[in-house]
């Protein structure tokens, strides 16, 4: 494949990685929250009952502990989550919801995995299978790549 046309193709899927991000911006905004803030929550939506520590949402997310504590203290200032110690681990502390903020992220989360859910079935069964292949295996390229350009062989 030509550089031209790679590169034509490598800018129009940036262009729609970024609309995307721009839907889930738009999603967070209308519900006063950054984008990063609506992940934060949809993490802690989809981990019932045991909620998450705050590294396993660093991985979730590839953001800094500063990103996540700040998101953790705004969300402990409004009453939405608790901390609780981790047996195992007392450094750790697991980020559970409240009732408060379980009420609260049951007006974000579900109607944005049902609208997620309905976009993903307008492709239908096969494509979106398909999607989700070929985005596995580019971003496996892309976490090679990147790891070799920064000298860190994967």
């Amino acid at each position: 494949m030509c550089g031209k046309e790679l590169n034509a193709l490598v800018n129009a899927y940036c262009r729609l990685r970024d609309r995307q991000t721009a839907v889930y911006a738009g999603c967070a905004k209308k519900h006063g929250l950054t984008v990063n803030e609506l992940f934060v929550l949809d993490i802690l939506w989809f981990a019932p009952g045991k909620g998450c520590t705050q590294r396993e949402i660093c991985d979730r997310l590839s953001a800094n502990k500063q990103t996540v504590a700040a998101i953790a203290g705004r969300f402990l200032k409004k009453g939405y989550i608790v901390f609780e110690e981790v047996a195992e681990d007392r450094r750790n502390k697991r980020i559970r919801f409240t009732q408060k903020g379980k009420d609260y992220a049951e007006s974000v989360i579900p109607p944005a995995a049902d609208a997620e859910n309905r976009a993903m079935s307008g492709l239908g069964l096969t494509n979106a299978a398909e999607l989700v292949r070929l985005t596995e295996v580019f971003t496996g390229f892309m976490e090679k790549e990147f790891a070799e350009k920064a000298g860190e062989r994967k």
